[in-house]
């Protein structure tokens, strides 16, 4: 089964399930690389990629939990995922990250590192924001409403259609990171908040969460 049609496949089993309304779809890179970030509320996060933006060559950091389902191994290979360690160096999952950008792929991430227990923004975590920095690419936010676990398929059990919202934002660059040690954790720190307040500033402000008071996302409102 080719990526295309798995694509097609998705797109069709989401306007079958729920209501998708994408805003800011103008933001979208019609080409080239680029890194999306988004919040993540639910399991159905992972296939929204697929749905709004118009490319069959993105790929997913998924947590390695995941790769133990068969039913997960098997969408893996036809969306591509990287099975990846969340709690320790993966140089393994790093280098096919890094071999797949330079092929031209769009890589999906969720800063956070994994689903929000309370149905809003909880704080990213630097490793993930390491990464992004690194790799240099321009960095398209999204902000997802509607998809919290709890909620959306609460709403498919009473047999009504979720309606999930996608906000999408311009496209941004991260500067680089320090080439020292000295002053690379401030940098970092501050690399994670930047994306982080930029996703934020796509959500209502009951979803921005951990980062509701940030100063940083006040320079965005």
């Amino acid at each position: 089964m080719s990526l295309k049609f798995t694509r097609f496949l998705i797109r069709f089993l989401m306007r079958l399930l729920a209501r998708v309304e994408v805003r800011g779809r103008e933001n979208i890179p019609a080409s080239g690389n680029f890194i999306v970030a988004s919040n993540h509320l639910g399991l159905v996060d992972a296939f929204l990629p697929f749905y709004i933006v118009n490319n069959n060559n993105l790929f997913l950091l998924v947590g390695e939990k995941w790769e133990k389902l068969a039913i997960l191994r098997w969408l893996g290979k036809r969306l591509n995922f990287i099975f990846v360690d969340r709690f320790n160096p993966d140089l393994k999952a790093i280098r096919q990250v890094i071999t797949r950008m330079k092929q031209g792929e769009v890589l999906v991430i969720t800063p956070e590192g994994t689903r929000s227990k309370v149905g809003h923004l909880i704080e990213g975590k630097q490793g993930v924001s390491y990464l992004a920095a690194k790799l240099g690419y321009p960095i398209l936010p999204a902000g997802i409403t509607g998809s919290f676990d709890p909620i959306f398929f609460g709403q498919l059990k009473r047999l009504k259609r979720p309606h999930i919202t996608v906000n999408v934002g311009p496209v941004f660059n991260l500067p680089p990171l320090p080439s020292e040690s000295q002053g690379r954790d401030e940098a970092l720190e501050q690399t994670t908040n930047e994306i982080m307040c930029r996703i934020a500033s796509l959500l209502p402000e009951e979803f921005r969460g951990f980062y509701k008071d940030h100063p940083r996302l006040k320079e965005f409102l």
